[in-house]
């Protein structure tokens, strides 16, 4: 792909614009549009200003923060975009509305054009099913902010021409990021393999075993975690987060180990959305010093082995369906959530055997299918094999 190639963002939104500074600060021209008025010249303006705190810091020379923001403009109209060969969309997650787009981007780009979508939840399958030419349509998911986090989830489509994900994987490592390549499949690697990092830790709170702020502080100190899962469910927002959950869990046609909680639904339905509206599992309308959270250690240990089991058997799980390779998994999850460690390589340090134990003790314990094994979980422990 020549580097001077002209990349088309749709959509002026947190991703979108994210995305046009990654491009842009590669050497590519970069076109922004945005069905809202003034949104993609918005967009470019607070940009400026981020490139000037950036320079400010000291973590960009003046001309090359110049050179970036001279590379992007705005375009009125999708047609407008005809002369590039990359278009990533991002667009709300709506699978209507983003093949039209689709359709309208297929219409008036060449035909060796590549269309991309930055969908975190939706299959690329069925965005592609829009197009005249299916076999140019990939997922290229980012993750927020753009130009911070390295990670790049590659995803070919079912007729998602050979030899376009590994074309798109040296593209975006050229751009400086860190390219896994995944099947498209519900929620992908990151999406797929987190959900119990939050689901298993509101089990945990709603049975009643400890409270939010002792989940929190356990799978930091003792699971090395940068952020506990109600604090980064307030970050990232209850109900963008939610509703990933209940994307994976209707694609994946009700598997009980993708269940929504009722307790983040209430959080969403009360408008307690997290650091967003002030008020989420935390409070953050107050200047108040956090209290101290006390924890007995092998509480501590409990809380952080029952959300691990559960993270170390999606991921297992990923591999057994062939999601992803198993350094592909791992580097998604240390690149894309800042996990301490890839989790494959987690479950080896203490054997497949002992994660199997803990699973079935659960399994046993509540009668539920939410706690089933792997089979490739239970075929390695057998043999005491490893995954990495």
């Amino acid at each position: 792909m020549e580097p001077k190639m002209k990349v088309g963002v749709v959509g002026a939104g947190t991703m979108g614009a994210g995305i046009a500074q990654v491009a842009a600060q590669a050497g590519h021209e970069v076109l922004l549009f945005d069905a809202r008025q003034d949104a993609a010249g918005a967009a470019i303006r607070n940009l400026s200003a981020t490139l000037e705190k950036l320079v400010a810091k000291g973590k960009m020379d003046h001309a090359r923060a110049e050179e970036a923001l001279g590379r992007i403009s705005t375009c009125a109209a999708l047609s407008g975009m005809k002369d590039c060969g990359l278009v990533v969309e991002a667009i709300v997650e709506d699978l209507e509305v983003k093949k039209r787009v689709f359709a309208e981007l297929d219409r008036c780009l060449a035909a060796d054009a590549i269309l991309a979508s930055n969908t975190s939840s939706l299959a690329i399958t069925a965005i592609a099913a829009a197009c005249s030419r299916p076999e140019r349509v990939i997922g290229l998911h980012f993750f927020n902010p753009a130009p911070l986090m390295p990670l790049v989830e590659v995803v070919p489509g079912m007729v998602t021409a050979n030899g376009l994900a590994a074309h798109c994987a040296g593209l975006v490592q050229a751009w400086g990021k860190v390219p896994v390549t995944c099947k498209d499949t519900p929620g992908f690697i990151v999406n797929r393999v987190a959900r119990p990092f939050y689901g298993e830790s509101i089990r945990i709170f709603e049975e009643g075993i400890a409270g939010m702020a002792q989940i929190d502080h356990a799978l930091k100190t003792t699971g090395g975690f940068r952020m506990g899962p109600f604090e980064l469910m307030d970050l990232i927002g209850n109900d963008v987060n939610f509703a990933v959950t209940n994307s994976v869990w209707r694609a994946f046609f009700h598997d009980p180990r993708y269940t929504p909680s009722l307790t983040q639904q209430r959080q969403v339905e009360s408008g307690r959305l997290g650091r967003k509206t002030g008020h989420g599992y935390y409070d953050y309308g107050t200047a108040s010093a956090p209290q101290e959270v006390q924890l007995d250690e092998q509480l501590a240990q409990h809380i952080t082995e029952r959300v691990l089991a559960m993270l170390i058997n999606e991921a297992v799980d990923a591999l057994f369906l062939r999601v992803a390779s198993a350094e592909d998994i791992d580097l998604a999850m240390t690149k894309g959530v800042n996990y301490p460690k890839g989790l494959l390589a987690w479950a080896d340090e203490r054997g497949a055997a002992h994660w199997l134990g803990v699973l079935e003790h659960l399994q046993a314990e509540y009668g539920e299918d939410r706690y089933r094994p792997s089979p490739l979980l239970r075929g390695t422990a057998k043999v005491g094999g490893r995954f990495r």
